[in-house]
């Protein structure tokens, strides 16, 4: 099941991508009256999922209310995150390379623990939506590919044998991040929370629909040419880790968003580095999810 959020006439709803993805199969024309995937993500029964997988299935014109993709807006699936983002620092083995160098620290290739940060998220930019500039603030302006994973229900004390259990489904996020903003702040949180810096999309893709552990290939374009090449298998802390060890202190509610981290290939990595300007195309995009495209724009 891919389930999206999008906008027809004007009104908000729930829909699911038929097989092809060239289709949205309304929720509501189903009998199921979610209002937002916040309530999706809590209330959905394995029934429910099981049936709307079959119904992705069925001819188009067999589903009352079905609407082409492209007569639709997509939004960002979880609009209003109810918490701040809860996303991973460096936890691909070369991304944690090439940071250390644009930072000029030495690294020895040993990563003990797990670097966690937190992401402010006022309202999430769904695909094909514009990324602010913010151009009084920030110069270096860099974008990230992750593979995000969205919680399925409140875990607390999970173990990593069970963690898979907690797990909703999948989408693809851009971590866009104010690079001379952190730097100037000496921490993450303000240059990476900046409005519009959470691309979030095209859909959520539930959890039975991908082997566990993912090990799909992740990447990023920026203006047609391919920037981060990577594999999600290459987590240094992976799933199961950052489950277990995040809910053996605190609950993870139902529809928490926890952000994997990001491979080598930011614009930072590179030498002189390659930050975006207005007008860029970013295209984010992880096997088995689909494509998450956003412009660089002035506000």
């Amino acid at each position: 099941m891919k389930i999206v959020t999008f906008e027809v006439e004007r009104k908000q709803k729930l829909g699911i991508l038929n097989a092809d993805g060239k289709w949205i199969y309304p929720l509501d024309c189903f009998g199921m009256d979610y209002r937002a995937m916040r309530d999706a993500i809590e209330e959905l029964s394995e029934s429910e999922i099981q049936f709307l997988n079959h119904m992705a299935l069925k001819d188009p014109y067999e589903v009352p209310g079905a609407a082409r993709i492209e007569e639709v807006k997509l939004l960002a699936p979880i609009l209003r995150p109810k918490q701040d983002v809860i996303c991973l620092g460096v936890n691909y083995m070369a991304h944690a390379e090439e940071s250390a160098r644009y930072k000029k620290e030495s690294f020895n290739g040993e990563r003990p623990h797990a670097v966690y940060f937190s992401k402010r998220v006022n309202y999430a930019t769904g695909d094909k939506g514009g990324i602010p500039r913010h151009a009084n603030l920030a110069e270096c302006l860099d974008y990230e590919v992750e593979l995000a994973v969205i919680i399925g229900k409140d875990a607390y004390h999970v173990s990593a044998e069970d963690a898979k259990n907690y797990i909703f489904g999948y989408t693809i996020i851009n971590d866009v991040s104010a690079r001379d903003v952190q730097n100037r702040h000496s921490q993450w949180y303000f240059g990476k929370s900046l409005d519009g810096f959470f691309p979030m999309g095209p859909c959520i893709v539930s959890a039975d629909e991908i082997a566990y552990p993912p090990k799909l290939s992740i990447r990023s374009y920026v203006n047609g040419e391919l920037r981060q090449d990577s594999n999600t298998e290459l987590l240094i802390f992976d799933i199961d880790h950052i489950i277990s060890e995040l809910s053996g202190g605190m609950t993870l509610r139902a529809g928490t968003i926890i952000a994997t981290g990001t491979p080598a290939g930011a614009g930072l990595g590179f030498d002189p580095p390659k930050f975006l300007k207005t007008g860029d195309e970013v295209v984010c995009e992880i096997e088995g999810i689909g494509r998450l495209t956003n412009i660089i724009v002035d506000e």
